[in-house]
């Protein structure tokens, strides 16, 4: 540990600009994954904003649970049932995935495509640990 403070002081602008570029490396990250929403802000966006719930996870995992109106398109087929969700091109869109960390290449995908696309944090997890409520059918 003595090394590693010994280190940081004869090299501190090294460990600067190793700092600044992991930083620039999360911004840039979070920009690429989109807006996200807490499971709060779902459950508002749900309730006065007509907003759609996409869940990108697998049928199986889907089926264990889900949120109450959410469509079921797995991640591996979203580009080509795209055609699907074009009559709620005007309503926001919150994807959800089992941990909230798979859905930001797919919001990206999304609003390319015009979609007022966001991610829920923490995902189905996330939902569960609050003990929202769930779909099993």
């Amino acid at each position: 540990m003595e090394q590693l403070f010994e280190f940081v002081g004869n090299h501190a602008g090294l460990i600067a600009i190793w700092g600044a570029f992991v930083v620039a490396l999360m911004w840039d990250n979070n920009r690429r994954s989109g807006d996200s929403v807490s499971t709060a802000q779902a459950t508002h966006l749900i309730n006065r904003e007509n907003a759609i719930i996409v869940d990108i996870r697998d049928k199986k995992e889907f089926s264990t649970g889900h949120l109450a109106g959410a469509v079921n398109i797995p991640y591996a087929n979203l580009a080509s049932r795209l055609s699907e969700l074009e009559r709620h091109k005007n309503n926001p869109i919150i994807l959800v995935c089992k941990s909230g960390q798979t859905v930001g290449v797919a919001g990206k995908m999304l609003r390319e495509k015009g979609f007022n696309a966001v991610r829920m944090k923490g995902g189905m997890m996330e939902w569960n640990n609050q003990n929202l409520p769930l779909v099993k059918k």
